[in-house]
């Protein structure tokens, strides 16, 4: 069993920047962010692969939101710039217990964080 944990999230303003964290108690595979905008599905914003050399982003996002991973510490990141009013929503932290390459396969991922609330204002 792998225990996700996030951190990080919180309240920025439009244009401003704010990374988010999750640490993994164990092996995790391919890792993802996903995120729940009020009142919508939940939806990817990025997944990379085991060895971090391998990433996948939702259009949305793309040039302004980075994901990254260091394994030394067990830590995925995902550096959110140039924040719009649309990205305030719950982000979820996701690993992967089977496979390794990056994939934007909800159902697929095995282990999932509580949750970090971003909230984007004006």
């Amino acid at each position: 069993q792998v225990r996700l944990v996030e951190s990080g999230g919180g309240l920025v303003q439009v244009g401003g920047s704010l990374g988010l964290s999750c640490v993994s108690s164990g092996r995790a595979l391919a890792m993802a962010w996903f995120r729940r905008p009020p009142g919508k599905e939940r939806e990817l914003v990025a997944s990379i692969n085991w060895s971090g050399d391998s990433t996948i982003y939702a259009d949305s996002v793309k040039g302004r939101f980075t994901i990254s991973r260091d394994n030394g510490k067990n830590t995925m990141y995902l550096q959110m710039n140039r924040l719009k009013h649309e990205d305030t929503a719950v982000y979820y932290c996701a690993a992967d217990g089977t496979y390794g390459s990056a994939h934007p396969a909800y159902s697929e991922y095995d282990y999932w964080g509580q949750g970090t609330q971003v909230t984007v204002s004006s």
